[in-house]
């Protein structure tokens, strides 16, 4: 009885998980979410939500500065703290701020700059195109920037010319995010590691 029910979590457990890598989301998702700006992969929706607290401040420009970190664990998929810049950038929109008012600063840092290779070189890494590309490139055209930690890419023994030039090369994760507070940036962690 005990197997059988080990071998029931399993089967629950690998199709479940089987389920989340092939992007397939909960039907009453799919029925609401929506895709303000950005649409280039299912988990960047957004879902509206009825009068809502902490709205739109006019008087305010939204600078963040988001936080990527961590290793590729799907070389065949855009990273999910990629995902989640795509997600904080519709979730302004869908929230009525207007594209001039939002600045979204990305800082890469830690085995995370894997994600962030030119076409030949992700190729060379993984066999197949860089995934992560048309994401970096649907963000860079609505303003994100993106910044890559120095320190890491010397760690991962990379040069500016392994990586995509939509992302500018920094002394180091830690300084940026200290120059991007100084320039009133909040700070967003959107890293699953």
């Amino acid at each position: 009885m005990k197997l059988f029910c080990l071998v029931l979590l399993l089967a629950f457990t690998f199709s479940s998980g089987e389920s989340l890598a092939q992007d397939n989301m909960p039907p009453h998702i799919k029925e609401s979410i929506t895709y303000p700006v950005l649409d280039f992969h299912p988990w960047v929706g957004v879902v509206p939500v009825v009068n809502p607290a902490m709205t739109y401040d006019s008087n305010l420009d939204y600078k963040v500065a988001l936080d990527l970190y961590g290793k590729v664990k799907d070389s065949t998929a855009i990273n999910p703290a990629i995902l989640e810049v795509a997600r904080t950038y519709n979730l302004s929109i869908a929230n009525g701020v207007p594209a001039e008012k939002i600045h979204l600063a990305a800082v890469i840092h830690g085995g995370l700059v894997q994600a962030i290779l030119k076409e030949e070189d992700y190729l060379t890494n993984y066999g197949l195109p860089n995934p992560n590309l048309i994401a970096l490139k649907a963000l860079e055209e609505v303003g994100v920037e993106f910044y890559v930690c120095g320190q890491s890419m010397a760690f991962y023994n990379l040069k500016t010319e392994n990586i995509t030039p939509i992302v500018k090369m920094a002394i180091s994760a830690k300084t940026t995010f200290i120059m991007l507070d100084q320039m009133g940036y909040s700070y967003l962690n959107v890293s699953d590691d």
